[in-house]
């Protein structure tokens, strides 16, 4: 059984959902640079446990509205985009949300920003952080652009340059950014260190074969949706951390009181942005600002596509999770 496809109105725009399944929502949100397509091997095993599993694709990509201005991709126009698709599919009783590299802070925020449309928040990836010490932008460039390292988030902030390196060659910049974050990669550009001002790409492998978790079917899948697409609508997410970091500094509490969950995998390069990836110390932080969170989980040989990379690992901890809410 495939899913079907709706368009759905939410706070102001239609977004495309893939939908399967019959019972309690869980809402999925993907991540850069990727589609509601990241969460194929979840989607027949919710539904078969019971649950409506959405798999949105998020503002800017696929088949949903890619409004142009960077202000239309800060959290909260994110977050009010979940909460619409929650109120479209499930009126009157909250949902699930689970998500992947973006798509996890977009959920965590959700919980947090509307609170009593989520019932349970699981994030995949990215752990929770209320709120910085300062904007995130102001961070990575202390560490790395002042320091004449170059970091994807900075190369990011400028209008219009990772759009066009990238759509360039939209096969092969996905295929490089797909394996670079991989378990079966040594990391985005191995134990060099990047300079500042040179293009992303630059310096990534593109492997082949490409390994066999995401076939050549999916990579052209993948292609389609970001040559219709293109990049601008994806990379304007990293160009509010100002105004994320404002809007979150006005709410008064940001804890996330829902049931939660973490899992990301062992080789994923987050985990380092993060400080120590084990589970102690993620499990230490998170409960700081999760006050019912119920597991943290390391997946192995797994990098950064998690639900991709070990579908059935990752599945399989969503389900048990789902059964003790």
């Amino acid at each position: 059984m495939k899913p079907d496809f709706r368009m759905i109105d939410t706070n102001g725009i239609r977004l495309r959902a893939a939908v399967q399944g019959e019972g309690p929502l869980i809402v999925m949100v993907h991540g850069f640079p990727e589609s509601w397509y990241s969460w194929r091997h979840q989607m027949a095993p919710l539904a078969a446990a019971g649950f409506t599993a959405c798999a949105i694709d998020v503002r800017g990509y696929g088949g949903s509205d890619k409004p142009h201005a960077v202000e239309a991709y800060a959290m909260k126009e994110m977050s009010a985009d979940v909460a619409g698709v929650i109120d479209a599919l499930s009126p009157g009783k909250p949902a699930v949300l689970i998500g992947h590299d973006w798509g996890a802070p977009i959920v965590w925020h959700t919980a947090v920003l509307h609170r009593g449309k989520v019932r349970a928040v699981a994030g995949l990836s990215v752990p929770y952080t209320p709120l910085p010490p300062a904007p995130l932008n102001q961070i990575f460039k202390a560490m790395y652009t002042d320091q004449g390292k170059f970091f994807y988030m900075a190369y990011f902030q400028d209008e219009g340059v990772a759009e066009a390196e990238f759509e360039a060659d939209v096969r092969g910049a996905l295929r490089r950014l797909y394996y670079a974050s991989s378990a079966d990669s040594d990391g985005l550009w191995g134990r060099r260190e990047k300079p500042v001002g040179e293009p992303m790409l630059q310096g990534l492998d593109d492997p082949e074969p490409f390994p066999a978790w995401m076939t050549p079917a999916d990579i052209d899948y993948y292609v389609g949706e970001f040559e219709r697409s293109g990049f601008r609508g994806p990379i304007n997410r990293y160009r509010n951390f100002e105004r994320d970091w404002a809007m979150m500094n006005a709410v008064e509490d940001r804890v996330v009181h829902q049931p939660s969950l973490f899992a990301a995998g062992a080789q994923d390069m987050v985990l380092k942005m993060f400080g120590s990836g084990d589970v102690e110390s993620i499990t230490a932080r998170m409960q700081e600002a999760c006050s019912d969170l119920r597991g943290v989980h390391i997946i192995p040989n797994a990098g950064h596509w998690t639900q991709q990379e070990a579908p059935d690992a990752t599945t399989g901890l969503l389900i048990d999770w789902l059964a003790r809410l």
